[in-house]
C-alpha cells in the first residue's frame, strides 16, 4: 500500500469521514501504517481531518502538480502515466533530455513548480514562478525519420490552445511556430528538442510553459507588455491540475491523428486558430529578415511568404512580427 492508495481512497468518500477501521480492512494495513500515510500526506499539503469515533476527511487539495492528482481522472494510454515531479528545476526540457537518454519511456511527463532556467526558443529565458504555471516536458518516441518531426511543434500549440479554451474558457491564437496569444500577449510557449540519427529519431522532447495564475503585475517589466496568464485574461484562476491533465488528453488524440492519418487534419485545426496567415509579416531567420505576405503553412509545418517580387520562400524556423 501506498500513501496515494489512501489519498485515492479518501477522495472517493469525499466530503464525508471514513473510518481508519475501514480503511485498514480495506487496505489490509495496520492503523500505524495508515496514521503514517495520512502524516505523509498532510505534509505534502492535503488538508485531512482526524477526528476520534468517526476517522479521516479529506477537506482540501493543494495547488500543486503532484503525479497523484495529474493521474486522478487522467483517461490517455501513455502521455503522463510515467511523471517526474520536481519542486525547483533549472529546465524540465533538460532533465527530460537527460531521461530520455536513460531510457525513459515514450510519453514521459516532467513537471515542476517551478524553473530557475527555463528557455524559450532561440537561447531566450522563460519567467517560470513558483506555483502559478505549468512548466512541464514530455518525452515522446514516435519513430519516424527526422524530416518527418517538426509537425510536432505545431501539434503541442494546437493541444495547448484546445485545453485553454476547455478547460478556462479562454481561445487563444496561434503565431508561427510555436507562441499561443491572448489579448496580443504571450500565453503560452513551446520548445521542441530532438536527438536523431541519419535515418530516425531517437526521442522527442517537447516543452511546454503556460502562464496559468501569474498575476499581471507580477511579470518582469521587460516582457509585462508582452506576456499574459490565464488568470489576467479570464479574471480568475484556473487549476493547474486540470489544465495540465486537459493538454495531456488533447496532446494524445492529436498525436494519434497525426501517426495514423498524415498532419493534415491537426494542420486544418492548426489553421483555425492561427493569426499569422494572410497578412504581412517581417520574418527573421537566420541573421537575415524578409517582408511578405504570409500565405500558408504546408503540410511540413513550414510557414511559405510571398515575397515582393512575387516569389515564395519557406522558412522551418524563424521569429515572426505580425504588421497591421
Amino acid at each position: 500500500m501506498k500513501k496515494t492508495d489512501i489519498l485515492a481512497f479518501l477522495k472517493e468518500y469525499q466530503p464525508n469521514f471514513v473510518s481508519g477501521e475501514e480503511i485498514c480492512r480495506k487496505m489490509g494495513v495496520s492503523r500505524t501504517a495508515v496514521w503514517k500515510h495520512i502524516r505523509a500526506l498532510q505534509g505534502e499539503g492535503y488538508l485531512i481531518d482526524a477526528v476520534p469515533r468517526c476517522g479521516y476527511r479529506l477537506v482540501g487539495i493543494p495547488d500543486r502538480l503532484y503525479g497523484q492528482e495529474i493521474a486522478h481522472g487522467l483517461d490517455t494510454e501513455f502521455l503522463g502515466r510515467t511523471v517526474y515531479y520536481y519542486d525547483s528545476i533549472d529546465s524540465t526540457n533538460r532533465e527530460a533530455r537527460s531521461l530520455a537518454s536513460g531510457g525513459a519511456p515514450h510519453g514521459t511527463l516532467v513537471v515542476a513548480e517551478e524553473q530557475t532556467g527555463g528557455k524559450g526558443r532561440q537561447g531566450k529565458g522563460w519567467f517560470s514562478p513558483r506555483g502559478t504555471g505549468i512548466w512541464c516536458s514530455l518525452v515522446l518516441r514516435p519513430g519516424i525519420a527526422p524530416a518527418e518531426a517538426s509537425p510536432v511543434t505545431l501539434l503541442a500549440a494546437v493541444a495547448a490552445a484546445s485545453a485553454m479554451e476547455k478547460t478556462a474558457g479562454v481561445s487563444p491564437g496561434i503565431k508561427w511556430p510555436n507562441d499561443i496569444l491572448a489579448d496580443g500577449r504571450k500565453i503560452c510557449g513551446i520548445l521542441t528538442e530532438m536527438s536523431a540519427e541519419m535515418e530516425r529519431v531517437n526521442f522527442l522532447v517537447v516543452g511546454t510553459g503556460i502562464n496559468v495564475n501569474i498575476p499581471q503585475e507580477s511579470f518582469p517589466a521587460e516582457v509585462r507588455d508582452i506576456a499574459t496568464s490565464l488568470r489576467a485574461v479570464k479574471g480568475g484562476e484556473v487549476s493547474r491540475a486540470a489544465l495540465l491533465r486537459q493538454y495531456l488528453r488533447e496532446f494524445e488524440h492529436y498525436y494519434r491523428v497525426w501517426l495514423d492519418t498524415g498532419f493534415e487534419p491537426v494542420l486544418d485545426e492548426w489553421k483555425k486558430r492561427c493569426v499569422t496567415l494572410d497578412r504581412p509579416v517581417l520574418v527573421k531567420s537566420a541573421g537575415e529578415s524578409w517582408e511578405g505576405w504570409a500565405e500558408d503553412v504546408d503540410p511540413g509545418g513550414a510557414l511559405v511568404l510571398r515575397l515582393k517580387d512575387g516569389s515564395r520562400r519557406r522558412f522551418l524556423a524563424g521569429e515572426v512580427s505580425l504588421r497591421i
